[in-house]
């Protein structure tokens, strides 16, 4: 499991003081604030947020400690925001961060390999699985919910997954 968990992401500047939009990834949008100081990816920058406002499309309008010029917050555009595990809230069974499924190996409930998780989508109706199978360009698109994934096991590293007819090549 990660060391840290990405929390939120710049998605640009608001107004012309430094101030950001903000797109968090927490469960309670505006906890985003609430887990202390944090970094960057690659931790060469760490922030205290602050948050002013709320956009009309759900975003949140923060400032960043040091930021203060617009051109400084447009700089940070797509900058992603991490915070350490520990910091984070416990979660309940069956509830996972994304960053605990990427990279798990998904198998059928047979046994038979199906690929590995390479990214976790929300567009908003549920979770989605994106699954890199062996030998084919193509990723898979699958559904995360309990009908369709009865199983996940991080600390083995693989789910078991029960999908749809045809949603895996053969």
């Amino acid at each position: 499991m990660t060391e840290r968990i990405c929390i939120g992401a710049v998605a640009g500047a608001f107004g012309v003081k430094g101030e950001l939009r903000l797109k968090s990834f927490t469960a309670t949008p505006e906890d985003i604030a609430a887990y202390g100081p944090v970094e960057t990816e690659t931790g060469a920058q760490c922030f205290t947020i602050r948050l002013t406002g709320q956009t009309t499309k759900g975003s949140l309008i923060a400032r960043l400690s040091g930021i203060d010029t617009k051109e400084a917050a447009d700089a940070l555009r797509g900058t992603r925001l991490f915070a350490p595990r520990d910091r984070l809230p416990e979660l309940p069974d069956d509830v996972y961060y994304h960053a605990d499924l990427i990279g798990l190996e998904v198998f059928d409930t047979g046994g038979a390999y199906l690929g590995k998780v390479t990214a976790v989508h929300d567009h908003g109706a549920g979770d989605i699985l994106e699954i890199r199978c062996p030998g084919v360009s193509a990723t898979v698109l699958m559904p995360f919910t309990q009908a369709v994934v009865p199983t996940v096991d991080p600390a083995r590293g693989r789910m078991v997954a029960d999908p749809p007819d045809g949603l895996f090549p053969e």
